[in-house]
């Protein structure tokens, strides 16, 4: 049995403090086959580290049963940073309440800081350069001198990825349908997965514009086949980020079900040689994220919606009313917020005080919206 758990302590950046990583490793070391999972990266969004909690005794009693075919790395909770900050009752977990940068963005653009290393080096076996690629970036990482905790964190974590062949990351919305966000070139390949999670939507996009966890090694693959026309380049890992509905869905009957899809999902793949249980419901096709309006509220108010989660509308299509909160109207006047595109609705937001410029919902549609080709796509 290989069934690990390992504690890894992480010194604080002040006087006395420390936090404490813990992940599991399992099947066998020397598997053809590398995935990589983790929860809460934005360590406010349970539902994940929920899923992964009912996903790890089934993978403990696969390990044990000798059913592994794969090395998999499980980290249940990978930001304990996160979850230290909190501040007036209201938990900061999305944030490094020290710079202020989201914790999954501004992740490391590999191929530019590895491609002097590379130089002279691929030839004519794509596997052998995926393996060059791969030290490349592991070389690289060991070479760093970290300062920060989340600096020590990051490398940590990046450093378990980069061996993988699968990496998925564990998240949720504020309030919305399951979907997922992944990388152009992974698609159909990663369809699968989509069946088995039983998603809205698989929203994809080269490059988001926020340097995103997932992003980080379709990028590096992607850009070093580019530079190396003349040498086969493999997609290295399929990656994709995966959204578990809302905040406040973690639930047992919840988590149960998304262990059930994750677990179906490796054991279909022959990753697990057990039963992934019965063929899940085809997933819709991917769609560009571009196609994804974010509409966002140009004034102060308070939200009273119209349309649920999953509601199809079409656009001019009034997705909300605005309560005005200050004004000659205050508390009377009612602003409708329109849909820009045809789509159904995938996310809204919980709160609902919303402050000039805060996205509101998002509505997945199929046709590239100008507003958003090209641009910055996340939400923050």
């Amino acid at each position: 049995m290989t069934f690990t758990l390992h504690q890894t302590v992480l010194a604080g950046d002040t006087p006395g403090a420390a936090t404490t990583l813990c992940y599991y490793t399992m099947g066998p070391e020397d598997a053809a086959t590398r995935v990589h999972i983790q929860a809460a990266l934005h360590a406010d969004e349970q539902p994940g580290t929920m899923a992964l909690h009912h996903l790890l005794p089934r993978l403990r009693d696969a390990d044990s049963a000798g059913q592994l075919r794969a090395q998999i790395t499980v980290f249940p909770s990978v930001n304990p940073l996160g979850l230290a900050t909190s501040s007036l009752r209201h938990h900061i977990g999305r944030y490094d309440t020290q710079t202020g940068i989201n914790y999954n963005r501004r992740w490391p653009d590999l191929y530019p800081l590895i491609a002097a290393d590379l130089q002279g080096r691929l030839g004519p076996d794509g596997a052998t350069n995926l393996r060059t690629i791969r030290a490349a970036v592991l070389d690289w990482i060991d070479s760093q001198t970290p300062v920060t905790a989340i600096q020590r964190l990051r490398l940590l974590v990046l450093r378990s990825a980069a061996a993988a062949d699968i990496v998925l990351d564990l998240h949720c919305d504020d309030d919305s349908l399951k979907h997922i966000f992944t990388s152009p070139e992974l698609m159909p390949g990663l369809q699968d997965l989509a069946d088995w999670m039983g998603v809205a939507a698989t929203l994809t996009a080269e490059d988001s514009g926020g340097g995103s966890f997932d992003e980080v090694l379709p990028t590096l693959y992607r850009k070093a086949r580019l530079a190396h026309p003349d040498h086969p380049v493999p997609i290295g890992a399929e990656t994709a980020t995966l959204e578990y509905r809302g905040r406040a869905d973690s639930f047992d009957d919840l988590g149960q079900a998304d262990a059930a899809g994750l677990f179906g999902f490796l054991a279909s793949r022959g990753l697990i040689a057990a039963d992934p249980g019965p063929r899940p419901q085809p997933a819709p096709q991917p769609t560009p994220f571009e196609a994804t309006e974010v509409l966002r509220v140009d004034a102060p108010g308070l939200l009273a919606y119209r349309v649920a989660l999953g509601d199809r509308v079409t656009a001019g299509q009034p997705v909300a009313d605005l309560i005005a909160m200050d004004g000659p109207e205050a508390f009377l006047q009612r602003t409708p917020i329109l849909a820009g595109t045809d789509g159904f609705v995938l996310s809204r937001v919980m709160g609902k005080y919303v402050r000039r410029g805060d996205s509101i919902a998002k509505i997945v549609g199929t046709a590239v919206l100008p507003t958003r080709a090209g641009g910055y796509l996340l939400e923050d």
